[in-house]
């Protein structure tokens, strides 16, 4: 393996080693394909840690001048690219390095104090901070056109479904207010983990703390953090927060997958109570008349995605001990994969769901009487009879109408006497499917007035800054 010359005095380490790393550890080594991304977070937080290093008495204020005006040239070349096909080990020796071709040897004084474990430590953070913000809204898109859509909903009845089989009567404003409430509790689950990473841990040095006098209080103020870290070990280490922010997104990314596959069945030939919008449709490359609900299919797949890179982080982490291991180098492949993927899915969803349009005939047409089978119940119960004795008569009615080949609502009345005495007046009192749906008025039901007040309720909790 060939080997690389002695290192300039700028970079980072090497200066107890005679010879560079070689080829094949420095390909294994390099994070900088990854972590290029972090770069404005690098110099925002080498700008805080300039200030706090001045305030310390370890920089002039005319270094202070030359090192924030140096940070400021260097995020101008890396907004024009300077980072692609940069050869740096990663991005804060690549900011340093540049930061020495505008300013020269004072550059060297920026590190005064810090350690790379502590600095990615904060640099990720901050973006997490940011990406979490950014998924918060996308979900709190995809809430609200659930809710617009659920208001528009409210007079159109179908089947619901158990275990695949129609079950009782519920109104299409129902189903999909049962996919916007996961979304509700995803965007609590993002705030806590947005106030777990937002804890400062630059200051804490490689693992130890500084050894200058660094006034934290004031780093986190800069930075935006609500907290400092109570202890240095812990904090370089500590990658729960990435563990937190992809639990939520794999959880996100499962509601997603379970809405998919609903409204590919619904979809469907079969039962046709959906149809897609061309432009939220595919095509067959074989059968012309084909419209695919792939944006679905894609979504219920990019959640196994999310959750592999749940596990993988997982599976890094239980195996190192306290501190910062280069294993740890893996979190920021799997973090920016997972919120990449989900920036993807998000918007696809929310607009293949906003462009839809409701095949109220299909639904209706879908609906059976033998779903009023506990509507009948009910009344039995209502005329006295025990409930779990009403359950064991409507099921020799509903028995009786299958052997009759007819609807349950239409057995006979003499047949149904001879179940029960009770049994035909109920059946005479069987209403309509609005009905039928109204007497689900309990809170959480599918009645109207329950519905209405959970869109209220969602309405109010999808806005931004609001989480319960």
């Amino acid at each position: 393996m060939s080997q690389r010359a002695e290192t300039p005095a700028h970079q980072m380490w090497g200066g107890r080693f005679a010879l560079g790393p070689s080829e094949a550890l420095d390909a294994l080594n390099r994070s900088l394909p990854v972590d290029h991304r972090l770069w404005p977070q690098d110099v925002f937080a080498s700008k805080a840690w300039v200030h706090a290093l001045c305030r310390a008495g370890v920089l002039s204020a005319g270094e202070e001048s030359q090192l924030l005006e140096g940070l400021d040239r260097v995020a101008d070349k890396l907004a024009d690219g300077a980072a692609v096909g940069a050869p740096d080990e990663d991005v804060h020796t690549l900011v340093e390095r540049l930061l020495y071709s505008e300013i020269g040897a004072v550059a060297g004084k920026l590190h005064t104090g810090r350690s790379r474990n502590d600095q990615v430590a904060t640099d990720l953070r901050l973006w997490t901070m940011g990406a979490i913000d950014e998924i918060d809204g996308a979900v709190c898109a995809l809430g609200r056109v659930l809710t617009a859509k659920a208001s528009e909903g409210l007079d159109v009845i179908l089947p619901g479904y158990t275990h695949g089989q129609r079950a009782q009567p519920v109104r299409w404003a129902y189903v999909l207010l049962a996919h916007a409430w996961p979304l509700v509790r995803d965007r609590q689950r993002l705030a806590d983990a947005r106030r777990r990473t937002a804890e400062l841990p630059l200051g804490s040095g490689a693992l130890a703390g500084s050894g200058f006098p660094i006034d934290r209080v004031l780093l986190k103020e800069a930075l935006g953090f609500r907290a400092v870290s109570p202890n240095a070990l812990d904090a370089t280490g500590d990658r729960d927060f990435v563990a937190d922010v992809l639990f939520a997104i794999a959880l996100i990314g499962t509601h997603l997958s379970r809405l998919g596959s609903e409204l590919i069945t619904y979809a469907s030939g079969e039962f046709g109570f959906i149809t897609l919008a061309d432009s939220f449709s595919t095509g067959s490359s074989l059968m012309p008349q084909k419209r695919n609900p792939h944006v679905f299919e894609l979504a219920r797949g990019k959640a196994g995605r999310v959750l592999g890179d749940l596990v993988a982080l997982l599976t890094t982490l239980k195996g190192i001990p306290a501190g910062y291991q280069k294993d740890l180098q893996e979190d920021k492949a799997l973090l920016f994969d997972a919120c990449d993927t989900l920036a993807t899915v998000l918007p696809a969803v929310t607009g293949a769901i906003e462009t839809l349009s409701v095949n109220a005939d299909r639904m209706a047409a879908a609906l059976d009487p033998a779903m009023r089978a506990t509507d009948l119940a009910d009344l039995l119960v209502e005329a006295g009879v025990p409930f779990r004795e009403s359950h064991g008569l409507i099921g020799k009615l509903v028995r009786a109408a299958e052997e009759a080949g007819v609807t349950l609502d239409k057995v006979p009345a003499n047949v149904a006497t001879a179940i029960h005495p009770a049994l035909a007046p109920a059946l005479a009192q069987l209403g309509t499917w609005e009905q039928s749906v109204e007497s689900r008025a309990t809170p959480g039901g599918a009645s109207r007035t329950s519905v209405d007040s959970q869109i209220e309720e969602l309405r109010r909790l999808l806005q931004p800054g609001v989480n319960g």
